[in-house]
């Protein structure tokens, strides 16, 4: 029993290095191309907004809402002119990009400057279909700093040149305490899929009213 305990530990203490080490080696590759101040983030000809969840009613979540404003203050200064806004839909009321949409067209966006990606289930999706379906080639990824890497290191590895606009505006509680530790998990499927499974997410064309 004593064996099986230490080596049970000892996969355990292995697992974490590796989790740890490859989240402070995404961190320190992506440090320099993630700004806190709208001043200093780089022009780029589009944002990309990322999905992160719709409570029950269909609203944006705090983590989303931050995001959406974010972006619209990219796009007021003229640091980028389009906004893609990518989520994940599963019903009606359960519809990421068309609540963001919403919310960007309140804020002054018109319509004409937002694109949906209605199939950005996860981040991988997201960036890949950013480069293969819209043409994305350079962009302004708009997130939160404990996503932050994983979402460059994804543009690195699909084709599209990003940096980061950190869209930390308040304090998310213990929602944030959750994603912070799925990271370190999310960082490791996100290597298996760029180096080993590559998955080809679903490629539709965006409608002339997406």
């Amino acid at each position: 029993m004593g064996r099986a305990i230490c080596l049970a530990l000892g996969c355990g203490l292995a697992v974490s290095v590796l989790l740890g080490g490859l989240r402070l080696w995404a961190e320190r590759r992506a440090r320099e191309r993630m700004f806190v101040h709208l001043q200093d983030v780089p022009a780029r000809p589009v944002a990309i907004i990322l999905g992160a969840g719709l409570w029950s009613d269909g609203s944006p979540t705090p983590i989303l809402a931050d995001r959406i404003v974010t972006g619209v203050d990219l796009y007021h200064a003229g640091v980028v002119q389009k906004l893609l806004l990518s989520g994940d839909v599963r019903s009606q009321l359960y519809d990421e990009p068309q609540r963001m949409r919403e919310v960007a067209l309140r804020l002054g966006v018109p319509e004409e400057d937002i694109v949906l990606d209605r199939a950005g289930r996860r981040t991988y999706d997201t960036c890949y279909r950013a480069r293969a379906v819209f043409g994305v080639e350079e962009a302004v990824v708009v997130t939160q700093r404990f996503h932050a890497a994983r979402t460059l290191y994804l543009c690195d590895a699909l084709g599209v040149d990003a940096v980061a606009a950190l869209a930390d505006r308040q304090d998310y509680t213990l929602r944030r305490v959750t994603w912070e530790t799925r990271e370190y998990l999310a960082l490791a499927l996100a290597w298996w899929d760029v180096n080993v499974r590559r998955p080809t997410p679903l490629l539709d064309r965006p409608s002339p009213t997406q």
